[in-house]
This record gives C-alpha cells, structure tokens and sequence, in this order.
C-alpha cells in the first residue's frame, strides 16, 4: 500500500510541476519574442556581437553559424569550435539576440581560460545528452535477452535496467553543472556587455529577467525529469510487488 501512495504523490507532484514548468514556459516565450522586437543600443545582430565578442578575446577560430537543431538551440560547441544561434534571432538587432549572442561567446571564453566547471561539462556532454535516453532502450534489450536467450530469468532485464538507471541518473546530476558553467556565462556576458560596449541600464534589467527565467525553467526540467524517474521505479517495483504476491 505504502508503494501505491507514493505513487499517487509522485504523479501529483509531476502535475504541479508541469504546471508550473508550462506557465514559466509561456512566460519565456513572451518575454523572448518581446525583448527580440526591442532594438539594442548596440545596433548589432546575435550573430555580430557573438563574433565581435569572440574576436576581442583571441577567439577568431571559433565560427558564428545558424543552426536548425532542436537538440542544440541556441549552443557553444567545445568539439566543433562553433557557436550556434537560431535563425530566429541570429539577424536580429534585437536585446535577445544581443543576449543570447553574447552568452553563448562568453561560455567560449570560458573554455579559452580552463574555467575548472567549464572543463567539466565538456568531458561530459555526451553523458548529460544522451543518458536519459538510455534507460527505456536498455530495459527493452534486457527483457528481450531474457524471453529469447535465458528462458524469461529476469537478470537480464534486471541488470541493464540498472545500468540505464545509474546513466540517467548521473545526468540528472550532471545538468546542475551545466546549469552552472551557463550562469557563470550569463553573469561574464553582463560585464562585458555592460564594461566595454556600455548598453543601458534598461537592457540589462531586460537581459537579466530573461535569463532569470531560463535558469527557472532549466530547474523545473530537471525535477520534473527526477519526479518522471521516481514514478517509473515507483511502477516497477509495484509491478515485481504484485507478481511476488500473485
């Protein structure tokens, strides 16, 4: 019983918090969309500042390119030396474009200096990438092996359901850190933004509310991912619950 009623707590808390993740979402998107029809003081483009900014600070190999992925949005790229904007803002002289622009440059930079955070998140990008993903896969190769190879023993099943546990795991944790070398980005873009190319107090007001949200959501992510995890163990384990009794 006590199994159930954690259950039924868990799938509450991962309603509210996709309430409260939607509602944040909706506010990013209109702050977004309406800090990109702003015209920055600058009068430069995502793409201007990001390559200005790069230029600055001994970066000229690093390339400025759009990009149409999901998966990477707007992204610095340690393996392919490139920042990616969106072609949504990338042409844009707009507060966001020259935000995103500069943030992204910034995470750059702080590869260039060996920021300790920084190095960390690079060794371990395909982790924090693809290691939610592993989970269902290994679960469904294991009980495959099992009912095919090993007459239904469940140790298969068991074992890599396991180990998919442990990287999904693992990437939960890892995205802190992500969260972390983004921020430290974010607050190095304000200062040079605001020590070197001077935009008003107005702009970055604007820039900080919009990445303040960003952060928001990149929490509720992350504890929505933890809650969906606890549920499907939650259901697992009334699953093996119920065959033990039966």
């Amino acid at each position: 019983m006590a199994l159930e009623i954690a259950w039924i707590i868990v799938g509450v808390l991962i309603v509210i918090v996709g309430l409260v993740s939607g509602i944040t979402g909706i506010w990013l998107t209109v702050k977004y969309f309406r800090f990109n029809r702003r015209e920055n003081s600058l009068g430069l483009t995502g793409m201007q500042i990001a390559r200005k900014i790069l230029d600055d600070n001994g970066l000229e190999h690093i390339k400025v390119k759009r990009t149409g992925s999901l998966l990477f949005g707007n992204s610095y790229s340690h393996y392919f030396k490139k920042v990616r904007l969106r072609g949504l803002i990338r042409h844009e002289t707009s507060i966001t474009s020259m935000g995103l622009g500069a943030q992204k440059a910034a995470l750059a930079i702080l590869d260039k200096e060996g920021d300790a955070d920084m190095k960390k998140r690079i060794r371990l990008v395909p982790m924090i990438t693809f290691g939610p993903f592993a989970f269902i896969p290994l679960i469904l190769i294991g009980a495959a092996l099992d009912f095919f190879v090993f007459n239904a023993s469940g140790v298969c099943t068991l074992v890599l359901g396991a180990i998919g546990l442990l990287f999904y795991v693992y990437a939960i944790v890892l995205s802190v850190l992500t969260l972390k070398t983004e921020k430290k980005a974010q607050n190095r873009a304000y200062d040079i933004l605001e020590r070197e190319y001077h935009i008003t107090s107005d702009e970055l007001s604007a820039l900080k509310e919009l990445f303040r949200l960003y952060n928001i959501q990149y929490v509720n992510d992350i504890i929505l991912s933890s809650l969906e995890l606890l549920y499907t163990l939650l259901e697992i384990a009334i699953a093996v619950k119920g065959n033990v009794d039966n």
